[in-house]
């Protein structure tokens, strides 16, 4: 029996040198292989995959490409990652059909994104369909060369990544838009990031080639400095040029969507309980509550009980995009519901129930655990635990959006990160999932909650709306001012050996008023001046400015004579401290936790 070879990931370039460290062999002997098959190559030169691969095949070795199966490991990850795959893994295979592939279009905000849907929609009213568009729900489908597609209406990448933070997944395939005429913009790197991301197939739409100023080809060479190199180019992404004026493009570019889709195991159960995610909702004052959701599994029947988000009721009408009244609707068809209470918010995911008393005690459920989260949510993923998860086999990479304050800057710092990932020995890389310049924005946070990642800012600040929302998700952000500095926490993240940073937080502070003095001590009938208190908080007292006391650990805390855990601002309790007696009127109590900053 022949013994296996032992396989060689072998980059694309690589120095005879490299080689001979790689495979264990000395530099002349990889000199004498190379003569041998006809060629010339100094210690330092050099070679490519190719002529390395008869190197290491000659030498008893198995050659393999490392940079094919990066793209296989990332294709496998895109497909693992489609949250459709996960509510299907439950399905019979048996069970599940082709459904048709669900589009989103993202892209600069002036680059054509509305004018080119009106363009794809009304080109489908034009071939036949009765009564035209009569109403908007924020997706529509098309039939190409009888393939069905659906189209989802959503307003640029931030919408697109808000329901990926909800758990929402939506698109199958995704329409990067570029103008010819203005090129690859920051908001196109940026919707970028979204969809790669999301781990969405992308085609690339170059629009208002019809222009003047129009260069097709300077725009494919800025798509390929991205990572997305057309496919004429010998690239894997699909480019193609449109007029959505003229109508010029628009067959070719749904054919490569239908292409792209069908590369893709697209499959849900229609005999499955329906559910799916709410693409949009209003209330009309004449019908009520008005819910856009797209079906994503099983079969939505008129009557059905429905939970959206913290929303239920009965289904009592469905519509079409163009206002035809339905009585079912399957996988990736996309309906306008009557019946719920109040609007789900866009993202929620919606299934059906069996009856109305388990809609609200699911409802129920939602709205404790939302309020359970506004008081202090958990932190999704910090830099200390990336170790612990990688262990665990949560995380095989790092991901960071990284924000600096000036261009020159931006290079170096990713640079420097992706080489710290790459000399990791404990198998943590580091995936730089979007960069950019400027203060740390919702955006930012938005991409993070959605993916999992870490925001890292150097030398920037961070917007207030940015820290809200952050705080929000649980999400982490680190700032930096020192390039150094950055580079050592992440070197001790991936090693395990970063530890949290905690820093005390003024929760509410009391004013003595009153004393008692009992037989367990003193007890301040106190007045609480903002914030709130809490019997599991720490205590410091001050007098005049100067602290008397820290640390103290609450012994009893009253609400006339019931013992209490929190009192809330404008309220009077009793305060009684440990190990300590020496209040005096007009004494400050304030109350603190100790929470991790970094």
């Amino acid at each position: 029996m022949a013994q296996e070879k032992q396989a060689v990931l072998l980059p694309d370039f690589i120095t005879v040198r490299q080689l001979a460290e790689l495979i264990g062999a000395s530099p002349i002997e990889v000199m004498k292989k190379l003569i041998a098959s006809g060629i010339m190559a100094s210690i330092n030169q050099q070679i490519d995959f190719d002529t390395a691969a008869i190197v290491v095949e000659d030498m008893g070795y198995e050659a393999q490409s490392a940079t094919t199966i990066a793209v296989e490991e990332e294709k496998k990850k895109a497909v693992d990652a489609q949250v459709w795959r996960k509510v299907y893994e439950a399905e019979r295979p048996d069970k599940l059909q082709r459904r048709p592939a669900v589009v989103t279009i993202l892209g600069h905000v002036d680059h054509g994104k509305t004018t080119l849907l009106d363009t794809i929609r009304k080109s489908q009213v034009a071939a036949g369909e009765a009564g035209g568009i009569t109403q908007h729900i924020g997706a529509y489908r098309v039939t190409h060369n009888g393939q069905p597609l659906t189209f989802l209406d959503t307003p640029g990448h931030e919408a697109f990544t808000a329901m990926r933070a909800r758990g929402a997944q939506g698109a199958d395939v995704a329409i990067l838009v570029v103008a010819a005429d203005d090129g690859v913009m920051q908001t196109t790197k940026e919707a970028l990031s979204h969809a790669r991301a999301a781990n969405v197939p992308i085609v690339v739409a170059i629009t208002k080639v019809d222009k003047r100023n129009a260069n097709v080809e300077q725009v494919k060479k800025e798509l390929s400095d991205i990572g997305l190199t057309p496919d004429e180019w010998g690239g894997d992404t699909l480019v193609v040029p449109v007029s959505a004026q003229q109508k010029a493009g628009i067959d070719d570019l749904l054919e490569a969507i239908v292409m792209t889709a069908e590369e893709r195991e697209i499959v849900a159960n229609p005999e499955a309980d329906p559910s799916g995610v709410v693409l949009e909702s209003k209330v009309d004052p004449h019908q009520g509550t008005l819910v856009t959701v797209l079906v994503q599994n099983g079969t939505l029947h008129r009557g059905d009980i429905v939970v959206a988000g913290r929303s239920f009721g009965r289904v009592k009408a469905m519509f079409d995009e163009n206002g035809k009244k339905l009585e079912s609707a399957g996988p990736s068809v996309p309906v306008r519901l009557l019946g719920l209470n109040e609007p789900p918010a866009a993202g929620d995911s919606f299934e059906a129930v069996k009856n109305d008393k388990l809609a609200r005690q699911l409802v129920g459920e939602r709205r404790t655990t939302a309020q359970a989260q506004l008081v202090r949510p958990e932190r999704a993923f910090s830099l200390e635990d990336v170790f612990a998860q990688f262990e665990a086999g949560k995380a095989k990479e790092l991901t960071l959006i990284v924000k600096v304050d000036v261009q020159g800057s931006l290079q170096p710092v990713v640079d420097g990160l992706k080489r710290i990932g790459d000399d990791n020995e404990e198998g943590i890389r580091v995936r730089i999932l979007a960069e950019g310049v400027g203060n740390i924005s919702e955006n930012d946070v938005n991409l993070a909650g959605a993916s999992g990642a870490i925001v890292i800012g150097f030398t920037v600040t961070i917007d207030n709306a940015a820290r809200r929302l952050a705080d929000s998700l649980g999400v982490e952000i680190r700032q930096y001012d020192i390039i150094y500095k950055l580079f050592e926490d992440i070197e001790l993240a991936l090693k395990g050996m970063l530890e949290p940073v905690y820093a005390d937080r003024t929760i509410g502070t009391a004013e003595v008023r009153q004393l008692f003095k009992l037989k367990v001590g003193v007890v301040a009938g106190s007045y609480v001046r903002d914030g709130e208190i809490r019997r599991n908080a720490r205590a410091r007292v001050k007098r005049g400015g100067k602290v008397m006391a820290e640390g103290l650990s609450v012994s009893s805390l009253k609400r006339e004579k019931d013992d209490v855990r929190e009192v809330r601002s404008g309220f009077e309790c009793g305060i009684g401290l440990n190990n300590f007696d020496e209040f005096r009127l007009g004494d400050l109590i304030e109350f603190y936790v100790s929470e991790r900053v970094n």
